[in-house]
């Protein structure tokens, strides 16, 4: 049949639903959303669905505006972060020159370029899974970078980042912070220098709001109204009414996802140092998941042996560089605990 487009989409994790699972495979927050969250939902008219959602969404751009000390200008609402970067692919990515990114991160970043027919390369990490942004230096139209990685969990530091950013001053630079509430510092801080900085970061991990939608997107405000067109053009109603009132509720309670997103952390260290006890190798995560591997064991075997405690991670199959390691997202301390004895049990057997 003629004309019909074939693309290879995006492959998420799986999203089983067993009782007493131990889900650690899509890098959710396993902890609940805020009180304050509750609370908004309990107060919600359902009334208020008979009229359309927000084309603005004014209230959540408020809220981001003064949790990140930023105009509301600068600030565009989606429906999710993979939506954004929609959004920023349609608006900034239009030149003849490739985009860059990554030949190992974030699995859309290929999917929108191939969606939407941007020529594009993918640059290999080193050997030891870092981006070298020495190998960005070549004309391009325009660059991606997932920061802390995924599925690595590496970080570049601000000072790297400024540099990629001085040298490519005429196309936009995308840093995707989707797990930035994990790591050692933000990006945010170069806007002020940088006005083709656009960062994109999400309410899916950090404020454990996964199942709601909500992403978004920071920059100059003349290339936030680029994308705001686009939204437009596209669907100006992509965040509904209900997800707008929730998400700002959860961005007003900073103190709340400041002690939970610390715990993570802390239990991500605890699970890193437990792992090296058994003889695993993990990448010095910033995220709230770990990338590990182990020398001698059968990877793919102790995958399915975990999927039959109810344990799921993520394996990857592709890319090849990937076939020997296990990415397993942080869970609750218990949660985390039972996995490294399921683990155990497996190296006994």
């Amino acid at each position: 049949m003629k004309g019909i487009r074939k693309i290879a989409p995006y492959i998420p994790g799986n999203q089983p639903n067993y009782p007493n699972m131990i889900k650690i495979n899509t890098n959710e927050n396993p902890y609940p959303p805020s009180p304050k969250v509750e609370k908004a939902l309990k107060e919600f008219k359902v009334e208020d669905l008979k009229r359309y959602s927000s084309l603005d969404n004014q209230l959540l751009k408020n809220a981001l505006a003064d949790k990140h000390q930023l105009l509301p200008e600068q600030l565009i609402i989606g429906n999710g972060s993979d939506e954004v970067l929609a959004f920023c692919f349609l608006a900034f990515f239009n030149s003849s020159e490739s985009i860059l990114f990554p030949d190992i991160t974030y699995g859309f970043y290929k999917v929108w370029a191939d969606l939407f027919h941007i020529p594009f390369k993918e640059l290999p990490l080193t050997t030891d899974f870092h981006i070298d942004f020495s190998d960005y230096n070549q004309p391009n139209g325009g660059i991606v970078i997932a920061n802390p990685n995924a599925p690595t969990g590496l970080f570049k530091s601000s000072e790297a980042v400024r540099t990629l950013l001085k040298k490519h001053p005429d196309v936009i630079v995308i840093i995707d912070e989707a797990y930035a509430e994990f790591a050692e510092e933000t990006m945010l801080p170069l806007l002020d220098e940088f006005s083709n900085l656009i960062i994109v970061r999400t309410l899916s991990k950090s404020q454990s709001l996964a199942g709601l939608r909500i992403g978004y997107a920071i920059g100059d405000p003349r290339y936030i109204a680029v994308m705001e067109s686009v939204k437009s053009s596209f669907n100006p109603y992509s965040v509904d009414l209900l997800a707008e009132k929730l998400a700002a509720a959860a961005v007003e309670d900073t103190s709340y996802y400041q002690k939970i997103n610390e715990e993570i952390c802390k239990t991500r260290e605890w699970f890193v140092s437990k792992l090296a006890t058994f003889g695993f190798q993990s990448l010095d995560s910033q995220t709230n998941f770990v990338l590990t591997t182990h020398k001698t064991i059968d990877v793919p075997a102790l995958y399915h042996f975990l999927e039959e405690q109810n344990i799921f991670v993520r394996y990857f199959a592709k890319p090849a560089r990937l076939k020997k390691y296990l990415r397993i997202s942080i869970g609750t301390r218990e949660e985390m605990e039972k996995t490294a004895a399921a683990i155990d049990c497996f190296l006994k057997e």
